[in-house]
């Protein structure tokens, strides 16, 4: 059973969405200030937060870079911010989702859903890591350690959500080889592409952006998708 943790300061939409997930199979556990949040994320553990970007006091915003400071698990934003600068600045802070307000309960839910099988697949791909291709993967400077979900640059480590972990991973184990926006989705996500959809592009900004000096190896193949440059 998955546990949620749900940041939000308007109780009766926290209620609602605590009793939706209830009734889906999932532990939720609620908070109404980031401050509080945070105390709770700390106890608790959750396998993803739903965290609200207008909090009183500690923004979502400010809660969301806390959690990314030592955490990879996923977090979906909930704001009634729906311009398309507040929605860049959320996911390069780390989001993995974000729904802007009002949203339908349906949709909620079944992002919560697509959100969870990325974690699973990240855990699934480990695995498949240390049965076929050892705990290790090196490239250049870079090191991945599927075993204990980890990656550093020449000793430093990186702070990776799991869907850019996911990421990185498949294309360190692959370099050379171009993948689709809508293969990557499929893939990663879980989910099936939709034209304009730039979850794809939002990723690989963000992992670009944290594999500075490599980060120009990940190249784009226009009208296609990305690859990650073969060594050499």
């Amino acid at each position: 059973m998955a546990t949620i943790l749900i940041i939000e300061d308007a109780d009766e939409l926290a209620q609602v969405l605590a009793r939706e997930l209830t009734a889906e199979g999932f532990q939720v556990t609620l908070a109404a200030t980031g401050e509080d949040g945070l105390a709770r994320f700390a106890q608790a553990a959750p396998d993803l937060v739903v965290l609200d970007w207008m909090l009183p006091g500690m923004s979502g915003l400010d809660v969301l870079r806390q959690i990314r400071a030592g955490s990879p698990t996923p977090v979906m934003m909930l704001t009634a911010r729906d311009a398309e600068a507040d929605r860049v600045t959320g996911l390069e802070v780390g989001a993995d989702d974000y729904l802007p307000k009002p949203f339908a309960m349906r949709e909620f839910i079944a992002r919560v859903r697509a959100l969870l099988r990325r974690v699973e697949l990240v855990r699934q791909m480990v695995q498949a890591d240390r049965r076929q291709h050892g705990d290790l993967i090196t490239y250049g400077p870079l090191v991945l350690d599927a075993a204990a979900h980890a990656a550093t640059l020449r000793g430093a480590s990186l702070d990776l959500s799991p869907t850019e972990f996911a990421l990185l991973h498949l294309l360190l184990r692959n370099p050379g080889r171009a993948f689709s926006r809508a293969y990557l989705i499929e893939t990663i996500w879980g989910e099936t592409a939709i034209d304009g959809d730039r979850s794809v592009d939002n990723t690989i900004l963000r992992l670009r952006k944290k594999l500075g000096e490599l980060a120009n190896r990940i190249e784009t193949v226009w009208g296609i998708g990305y690859r990650l440059r073969a060594e050499g």
